[in-house]
């Protein structure tokens, strides 16, 4: 399964900067992330990991708030779009760090990505210190005016390999944990172009190879219209 995601995120790089560029929104959700994990902290962060760090637009908002931040992504081709000093490809399931290293462990859209996000939730909880902050971010879906499920009388739905539910409860198993939901409004062409990147189109056609799977989903989502709810799962907890 790592495989399949190492390679959706490796042919994912221009689609996902794209997306970026247009929207604004994953560092828009690095940021408030990193709000919530400052705001569970008295003495500040020293270093942060950035466990699933794409192309580094999370790694550049965490660099803010620690002294030392280490990018961590499994995708090479990711990787090497991150300017961080310390960069690691690895999978977050098995991470390459000592025991209690680290202040911060930051998903942020990424935990949601594995079908079990327990194993890197175990990992998170062995590398952090004491008192250490650990936050994450899962989608909840789009939403139209009306309150319905722009899914909604289409033939597929937009479900990630894990569910926000799925990733709450795996931090909840480990950590005292907060939770909340973001809102952010959105249009159905960014909605397309978030399922234009290939690993996204893979929430639509897991099945289907790169070229395929976009192609459908750009199919599937071409007659809608309007704008649109986003909403977003946040969860921060704090290591004993």
């Amino acid at each position: 399964m790592k495989d399949v995601v190492r390679r959706n995120f490796d042919a994912s790089v221009d689609a996902y900067s794209t997306y970026e560029r247009r929207t604004n929104r994953f560092t828009a959700l690095a940021q408030l992330l990193a709000a919530e994990m400052r705001a569970r902290t008295d003495g500040g962060f020293g270093t942060v990991l950035d466990a699933g760090a794409g192309t580094g637009v999370s790694t550049r908002v965490v660099a803010e708030m620690a002294t030392d931040t280490i990018a961590l992504d499994i995708s090479r081709e990711m990787m090497a779009e991150i300017e961080s000093p310390t960069r690691l490809q690895a999978d977050f399931d098995q991470l390459p760090l000592v025991d209690r290293s680290v202040d911060g462990v930051a998903f942020t859209a990424s935990l949601f990505l594995v079908p079990d996000p327990e194993p890197a939730v175990r990992e998170a909880a062995r590398v952090l210190r004491s008192g250490g902050v650990v936050g994450a971010v899962a989608p909840l879906g789009w939403v139209r005016p009306d309150g319905k499920d722009v899914f909604e009388g289409l033939d597929r739905e937009s479900r990630s390999p894990a569910g926000a539910t799925e990733v709450r409860d795996a931090l909840a198993d480990a950590f005292a944990i907060t939770t909340g939901t973001w809102r952010f409004s959105t249009t159905a062409a960014n909605l397309r172009l978030f399922h234009a990147i290939p690993a996204m189109a893979a929430r639509l056609y897991p099945n289907l190879d790169t070229e395929e799977r976009v192609a459908k989903a750009r199919e599937l989502l071409d007659s809608l219209d309007g704008t649109f709810e986003q909403r977003w799962r946040w969860i921060v907890g704090v290591a004993e």
